[in-house]
């Protein structure tokens, strides 16, 4: 008789679970609701909404919520969505947005040059770049949607900004699935003749080869989206029904104009990562991730959650809004406004909980930052501890309360892992660490992840 492989589900294995199965009539209930309903539904509980009513004692009176579409552009609409409150404020509009698409459209080409540059970079190692495990990240996913809050600072610092009318949506910049799969295969097949050519001792083969490939995909991406305007008007309405028109600005001038480089600069990327690899009050960078190839590298403080909540509500008590990064696969309510760990009851359902320790779930890829916008109020208690938290999102005005969200502080507490804090508002300590130089982690590690 064949002997049977340790922790195989032999007959005897099953048998157990079957009779252990039918003993327990709560299955048989759970197996009716399933059949019929999404998981979601059959686990929601009722009265957890009741616990957060859309009223906070701060709230930052913002504009109407944007729409990113079917793109990953979060990242940029969040970013874009706090300079546009800064431009409001000083030409008194009611009503107003930045281009997405221009921004998004030089991230692409940016992103491309980055994957390609760094495939190159790599090709000249001794060693076989098939073996390395950087080339192969790199090669895997070399382009997408996704983004940092550096990244975001890079890309405005080199091409400034404008309004939305000035550059529109475009079928592909709102798609964007069809053109990454496309330039995603043409940096894998540069990579495959780049690597043989370097192999040959033809390094300035190579290095042709990437700039021909580089004004290709710069090509696609402007035919997709268009060849944005070297100056334009920027003409508004203000609230007192004033309009008003600004000549010949150009993108950098805009942005110098209205928003200014030192007010970009002023911020500082916050992280939550409670692991075992990443000591509190120190700052991290993460390799071979960007965008802008001579850009300013990632830089994360890494604090506890207590001081990164501390800073949020000091940043918004002083009207600015925070652009944070969440894991947002976690406890939503696609029916209403909330995100809240106690909305479904998975446990009684499923026999399990779907979260667990937050920095086991980092560790062993359970979570991660996968989506940014803005934090645009709390509510605070007698000792001035958040209870629920305003965000604005970009998923349009058809969701939640026309585009707004309600967080509870405990699901903000389990799976917020980043904010963006004005730099004056850290404390002496804080502010030398964030120049010191930064201990490095690949980019697969838990805080390389990017807000699509």
């Amino acid at each position: 008789m064949k002997k049977t492989q340790n922790g195989a589900l032999d007959q005897g294995t099953w048998e157990k679970i079957k009779q252990n199965y039918e003993n327990n009539p709560l299955n048989k209930v759970i197996r009716h609701s399933l059949s019929r309903i999404p998981l979601n539904h059959a686990t929601y509980e009722p009265q957890a909404l009741s616990q957060l009513p859309p009223h906070f004692s701060i709230s930052i009176e913002t504009m109407p919520v944007c729409n990113q579409k079917a793109s990953g552009r979060c990242w940029i609409f969040a970013g874009l969505n706090l300079l546009r409150e800064v431009i409001a404020k000083k030409c008194n509009m009611a009503r107003f947005e930045l281009s997405q698409s221009y921004i998004a459209l030089y991230d692409k080409i940016e992103k491309s040059n980055f994957a390609l540059e760094t495939l190159l970079s790599l090709s000249n190692k001794d060693t076989d770049p098939m073996n390395d495990r950087l080339y192969r990240f790199i090669l895997s996913s070399p382009i997408n949607d996704g983004g940092q809050w550096d990244m975001f600072t890079n890309l405005v610092l080199k091409y400034g900004l404008m309004p939305k009318e000035n550059f529109l949506e475009t079928f592909h910049s709102s798609n964007t699935k069809d053109l990454d799969f496309a330039v995603t295969h043409a940096i894998q097949h540069f990579a495959s003749i780049a690597l043989s050519l370097i192999k040959e001792g033809k390094e300035e083969e190579a290095r042709k080869l990437k700039d021909k490939t580089m004004e290709e995909i710069a090509t696609l991406f402007f035919n997709a989206n268009g060849l944005p305007p070297k100056t334009f008007s920027f003409q508004y309405d203000t609230k007192d029904h004033e309009v008003i028109v600004d000549k010949d600005l150009t993108p950098q001038s805009f942005f110098e104009k209205y928003v200014g480089k030192d007010f970009l600069l002023s911020f500082q990327s916050l992280i939550n990562s409670p692991t075992y690899d990443k000591p509190f009050y120190q700052n991290y960078t993460i390799d071979a991730l960007g965008n802008v190839w001579e850009g300013k590298k990632i830089n994360h403080l890494n604090v506890p959650m207590e001081r990164m909540e501390e800073l949020i509500i000091a940043q918004l008590k002083k009207g600015i809004p925070v652009w944070f990064g969440s894991d947002v696969s976690f406890y939503r309510d696609h029916d209403s406004y909330a995100w809240d760990d106690k909305s479904f009851d998975y446990a009684s359902t499923l026999g399990f909980p779907i979260d667990f320790n937050k920095g086991e779930m980092l560790i062993y890829g359970a979570s991660a930052m996968n989506h940014a916008m803005l934090i645009v109020g709390v509510d605070l208690d007698e000792n001035e501890r958040p209870l629920k938290w305003k965000i604005e999102n970009s998923w349009g005005e058809n969701n939640g309360l026309s585009g707004y969200y309600v967080m509870s502080e405990s699901w903000f507490s389990k799976f917020v892992y980043q904010a963006v804090i004005d730099c004056s508002l850290l404390n002496e300590k804080e502010r030398e660490i964030i120049k010191k130089e930064p201990l490095h982690f690949p980019p697969w590690d838990p805080m390389g992840t990017l807000a699509k």
